[in-house]
Parts: C-alpha cells; sequence; structure tokens
C-alpha cells in the first residue's frame, strides 16, 4: 500500500532548483551518462518525431533521441545539469532544444509532442494534480506518454531509509489514475532493473507506465 502524504513533507517548489542545482555540483557526473533501459525498449520500432524529455538531467536519454532522428525538446529545474548536457551536444554535433524549467511552469505547445517521456521524474505532487496534467496535455494525439520510476519501498521498509521521500513526489500510478477514455494503457507493469553506476543504481525494480493519446 502507497504510504499516505504526510503535507509538512512536501519540498517548497521554490528550492527545489536550488537543491537540484547543489546536488549536480556536487558530483562530476551524477547519472552513468547511459541512456535509461526502459526507454529503449519502449521507443523500438517508433518513427522519430517530436519528443519532450521531462527531467532530462545530464542529457543522457535526450542525445540518445537526438541522434537516432528525433527532435528533441529536454527540460531540467538545474541549470548546471542543463549546461553539462548542452556540453555532451556540442562536442557530439546534436541538436536539442533546452529549456530550463519545471514541468508546470514550462511554456509547452499542448498536444505538441509525438512522444512524452519521464524518466524518474521528480515531480511534486499537488493538490489540483497540475504535473500529471501538464504530461497529459504535452501528448499529441496519437502520440505516446511513457512514464518510468523507481518501485516504492516494500511495506516493512522504512521510508526514512530510502534516499528521497517518494510520498510527495508524483508515480506512475498516479499518472495512470488520471487517464480517461482518450488514453490507452499499452503497458503498466513493474520490471526488474540493473543499473551499476549513477545516482540510482540501488534500485532493482521500476514501474513502467505507457499510454497512447487516442484522440
Amino acid at each position: 500500500m502507497e504510504p499516505t502524504q504526510d503535507p509538512a513533507a512536501t519540498p517548497d517548489p521554490a528550492t527545489v532548483q536550488e537543491d537540484w542545482d547543489q546536488r549536480y555540483a556536487g558530483r562530476d557526473a551524477l547519472w552513468s551518462g547511459e541512456p535509461n533501459g526502459a526507454l529503449l525498449t519502449e521507443v523500438a520500432g517508433m518513427a522519430p518525431g517530436r519528443v519532450l524529455d521531462v527531467g532530462c538531467g545530464e542529457g543522457a536519454d535526450a542525445l540518445w533521441l537526438a541522434a537516432r532522428g528525433w527532435d528533441v525538446t529536454a527540460l531540467d529545474v538545474s541549470r548546471v545539469a542543463l549546461d553539462r548536457a548542452a556540453r555532451q551536444a556540442a562536442q557530439r554535433s546534436l541538436q536539442v532544444t533546452w529549456l530550463h524549467s519545471g514541468l508546470v511552469e514550462a511554456d509547452l505547445p499542448a498536444g505538441g509532442f509525438d512522444l512524452v517521456s519521464a524518466q524518474y521524474p521528480a515531480l511534486l505532487r499537488t493538490g489540483n494534480n497540475a504535473a500529471e496534467q501538464a504530461l497529459l496535455h504535452a501528448v499529441a494525439p496519437g502520440g505516446v506518454l511513457l512514464v518510468v520510476h523507481h518501485a516504492m519501498p516494500a511495506v516493512h521498509e522504512p521510508q526514512d531509509q530510502a534516499p528521497v521521500d517518494m510520498r510527495a513526489y508524483v508515480l506512475p500510478g498516479d499518472i495512470a489514475a488520471a487517464l480517461d477514455g482518450d488514453w490507452a494503457v499499452e503497458v503498466n507493469e513493474t520490471r526488474p532493473r540493473s543499473v551499476t553506476a549513477g545516482a540510482g543504481a540501488h534500485h532493482v525494480e521500476d514501474v513502467v507506465l505507457r499510454a497512447r493519446r487516442l484522440r
């Protein structure tokens, strides 16, 4: 069972950018530098189109997609992370539109993307489900929403031992609950995960949600 959210534990959105900048600045590279495995699996066979990479971090997914012909827009709240990603893109002569913004605050075209990919996003829960709606509204008719997140700690695992209190953040189940008859769920499952490098290497399971917008 998902733990009940403690509103007092919800981070102040005004401090999120500073917190992430400090986290990235504390290490030469926070993540592994490799594209996420679930992304590679789920986009296999998809024709390149317009893609939004939500919470792109240091840009591994965005760069992988751009190298395969996708028109990539990648956003993140951390300027430190985006600067690293942009340097990698320049070194590899790849074109990506980098947006320094949170998802909810971003000026994104409604229905503007054939694929919206949110890999382990740190999207704060709100009473009006703003992040969930922002994800859904960005997907074009016929397009795909792909959300991947770490599985919640087991009920016997103390929540305070997890690196992040996930109760404050939007999870795939929250997004699945926001889908209506305009959507078809293609994948909604928990998968084993094996990553040996980067800040999330200790996680062993992922929840993968893939949904297609019908109209």
